[in-house]
């Protein structure tokens, strides 16, 4: 599959065109993203190149934990011929039948606070290429597994492109993990058992603000977590709750909240106070009316990610 990005450097009489390049991937690409994993996808790096045992007799090329704290499998593409994506999938079945291992990973790495918000109802698979076949982008369709195929290009030596080209969300079993994740009663329900109770103006509510969110862009992905469900691009921008007991929907955005002139009624830095999800600017949504002054900062937030 081509791309039809082209980049130019523009000066007040001329334009010129940057050659972009998608040569198979080598390793100080591999390199240069794992130096800035967290900034450019969200993760955080656990592993380079992470051996997976002499029976398994593999090497998963980056091994992290995203923002959602979901384990992330990287892979990238080195030749027109390789099949990352059943690589990948080699892989991510490893690390399934291997929680511990990896549990004990993000423990040594991340302490024990991370170690226990780690949520397996969603792993992701990221494969990385130059470009992806329409044959690929077909094969993922089938797979009901998280996974993303990004497409990269450099242009000159300064500039990178990460491309969204497809991704595809694992149904049944985050959903029924989440519904099931609280049926003892102890803690808080999940996001999955509030979403079923609501009554139907805050179904609406939520589902309207649900609509917008989804409308900003044909790359926006949806995942149901736990307690959240989060919006991204290639990273979070919009991470949403749902509160009956104060018939509110609360967004979390990554807004700078030094940015913006905080409106008490609605808005709350939460740099310093802890919560689900991610981003510094806590917004709350009561009525259909508050989504106008809402989506402003939902486009900057996106436009960030």
């Amino acid at each position: 599959m081509t791309t039809d990005i082209k980049l130019f450097t523009l000066t007040k009489n001329s334009a010129k065109e940057i050659p972009g390049e998608a040569s198979a991937v080598e390793k100080s690409l591999h390199e240069l993203i794992e130096k800035h994993l967290e900034t450019m996808l969200g993760i955080r790096l656990l592993g380079h190149e992470y051996a997976t045992g002499p029976k398994h007799g593999g090497r998963i090329d980056t091994l992290g934990i995203d923002e959602n704290n979901s384990p992330a499998i990287i892979e990238y593409k080195r030749s027109t011929n390789q099949n990352v994506i059943n690589q990948g999938l080699f892989y991510m079945d490893w690390l399934l039948d291997h929680r511990g291992e990896f549990e004990l990973l993000v423990l040594r790495k991340l302490g024990d606070k991370t170690a226990g918000l780690i949520d397996w109802s969603a792993p992701r698979l990221l494969c990385i290429a130059g470009g992806f076949t329409r044959y690929d982008e077909h094969a993922v369709q089938q797979m009901n597994r998280d996974i993303e195929l990004i497409r990269y290009r450099r242009f000159g030596e300064s500039l990178l492109m990460l491309e969204m080209v497809n991704a595809v969300s694992a149904t049944s079993p985050s959903t029924s993990e989440n519904k099931e994740g609280a049926s003892s009663g102890a803690g808080p329900k999940t996001i999955s058992q509030v979403l079923d109770s609501l009554d139907d103006s805050l179904r609406d509510l939520y589902e309207t603000l649900r609509n917008h969110i989804l409308a900003l862009g044909d790359d926006v992905q949806e995942k149901t977590l736990k307690y959240y469900v989060a919006f991204k691009r290639l990273r979070n921008f919009a991470c949403v709750e749902v509160h009956p007991s104060n018939s509110t929907v609360t967004v979390y955005l990554k807004v700078d909240p030094d940015t913006v002139t905080l409106d008490p009624d609605y808005m709350r830095d939460v740099r310093k106070i802890g919560h689900y999800g991610t981003g510094d600017l806590e917004v709350e949504i009561k009525a259909p009316g508050d989504l106008e002054r809402v989506m402003p900062l939902l486009h900057q937030s996106y436009e960030s990610s």
